[in-house]
């Protein structure tokens, strides 16, 4: 505020320094790029080895083996507790990341060899002798034509 020095007696200065001007600086639009996020490369699955079918109960039994709830093991291998309780319950089955970390902190084996599902092979009937198709009627036909034209009569 400026005053006169008349009325400047009655107060006191607050703000000695000039206050410094706002600088504009003029600047590029700036242009926001969609984030793209990278692909990360799956190993390639092992068509040797599976998750065991009893995958909940090993779980379970491993814990309990070693002691611990549900938090604690979530707390050690960096999951949440309702993750863990499903996959007990066999509701959802553990990726093979979980599976393996699972495996060396319950000290349990989860991932086994797979087993090799016997398909029945599919029996095609021997035929004594080929039996007839349309195709070989058309051939039939077309010979009976000719001979017909060869001796001068029309077959119907």
């Amino acid at each position: 505020m400026t005053v006169c020095s008349e009325c400047a007696k009655h107060g006191k200065i607050c703000y000695d320094e000039p206050r410094p001007k706002p600088v504009f600086v003029k600047s590029k639009p700036t242009v926001v790029m969609p984030r793209v996020q990278a692909k990360t490369k799956l190993p390639p699955v092992d068509a040797s080895v599976e998750l065991s079918e009893d995958f909940g109960s090993r779980i379970r039994k491993g814990r309990e083996r070693l002691g611990f709830s549900h938090e604690e093991l979530g707390k050690r291998i960096n999951e949440k507790v309702s993750l863990l309780r499903k996959i007990e319950t066999s509701k959802i089955a553990p990726n093979d990341r979980l599976a393996a970390t699972l495996e060396h902190v319950l000290k349990i084996k989860l991932i086994v060899p797979a087993k090799e599902e016997k398909v029945p092979q599919a029996k095609i009937p021997q035929r004594p002798s080929r039996e007839l198709t349309l195709g070989d009627l058309m051939q039939q036909k077309r010979k009976d034509e000719k001979v017909g034209e060869s001796t001068g009569r029309k077959q119907s």
